[in-house]
């Protein structure tokens, strides 16, 4: 039995406890909201799971010296704008050595670090690790079979916390690659953004795979440019990852993204969602991003015109759809 400080009570957050705690982990949850504190306590319940039952005997807190002392594996599921200043409060609580894995998933805007970067730069003291992959939050929490990857500097760290995860229903994988797994699991909420744009337009099928296709050849152009591996957007947390998020009505980022290709603005998209929808924020960083490694990301640019510059969805579209003649893949060489 392993002694896990979960920092946030979001969703996601919350679905893990409950799965660590079933795999028989002992488990302390931390909020910065005490109203959330007092409902979890009283309620053994969640807002935004409703169905899933929080165990009796699991810990609840505000205070985060509680939430982290004496723990074998810190936990942190806070939305990414909250990363850096949730790990500020965690540094004089942290001991040398101590496992944090983040569970969150974006880029910072004003620096356009990932979220481990972030935490190591908070976090000296920490060993720094990832877990990320298709993994909805209302499905993890009612035990439907799960794959996810586990990123770290290091095999044992990747190990440990793939021996901690992995149960009959969650199924962990190991990797090396800390920033192709963060690349994957931030950038396809950007695209997840234009998938649910197309939908809220009205459109098909044979968009939405366009989508997905061409958006894992720019999340890929750009992570490899960035020194992520190739192989890594080819699997969970890339690929598999940006499928389920572009597909599911469980996606915050899709929902938001129908609404607005419905017509409402990013404003009142977002407070009809009621949940932080990331890929506004990781939009503008994924464009920052594309220009600094000069990489082309014709959709991030599109989705950066309808969010942030007034410009129409079916104008995106159509301006997609008018680029200029091009090779699918400029790595195969004709005969």
């Amino acid at each position: 039995m392993a002694k896990i400080g979960i920092i946030g009570s979001g969703s996601w957050g919350m679905a893990l406890s409950v799965l660590l705690y079933n795999n028989g982990h002992e488990v302390a949850v931390w909020s910065a909201l005490p109203d959330e504190i007092k409902e979890m306590e009283q309620t053994h319940r969640h807002h935004t799971l409703p169905e899933l039952i929080l165990p009796e005997d699991m810990v609840f807190t505000q205070d985060l010296e509680e939430a982290m002392t004496g723990k074998d594996l810190l936990v942190t599921a806070v939305p990414s704008v909250y990363v850096r200043s949730t790990a500020k409060r965690m540094n004089p609580f942290c001991r040398y050595g101590q496992v944090v894995v983040n569970v969150a998933k974006g880029i910072e805007e004003t620096t356009l670090m990932t979220l481990s970067e972030i935490l190591e730069e908070e976090l000296p003291m920490a060993d720094v690790a990832v877990l990320s992959g298709p993994s909805h939050a209302e499905e993890v929490s009612k035990g439907l079979p799960t794959t996810c990857v586990a990123g770290a500097s290091t095999r044992k760290t990747a190990e440990y916390i793939q021996s901690i995860f992995m149960s009959e229903v969650f199924r962990v994988y190991t990797s090396p690659d800390i920033q192709g797994i963060e690349l994957g699991g931030s950038l396809k909420n950007v695209i997840a953004l234009a998938a649910g744009i197309a939908d809220g337009l009205g459109y098909g099928d044979n968009t939405k795979a366009a989508l997905i296709t061409r958006g894992i050849a720019e999340i890929s152009r750009l992570g490899t440019a960035m020194g992520g591996k190739i192989q890594t957007f080819g699997g969970l947390s890339g690929i598999g990852d940006l499928i389920v998020t572009c597909a599911s009505m469980h996606s915050r980022n899709r929902r938001a993204g129908i609404l607005m290709g419905q017509g409402k603005s990013m404003e009142e998209a977002t407070k009809e969602v009621k949940m932080v929808v990331e890929g506004i924020y990781s939009a503008k960083a994924a464009l920052a991003l594309s220009e600094k490694y000069e990489v082309s990301m014709p959709i991030v640019e599109q989705v950066n015109a309808v969010l942030f510059d007034g410009k129409s969805a079916s104008e995106a579209v159509r301006d997609l759809m008018l680029r200029d003649k091009t090779i699918e893949s400029s790595d195969i060489p004709w005969e």
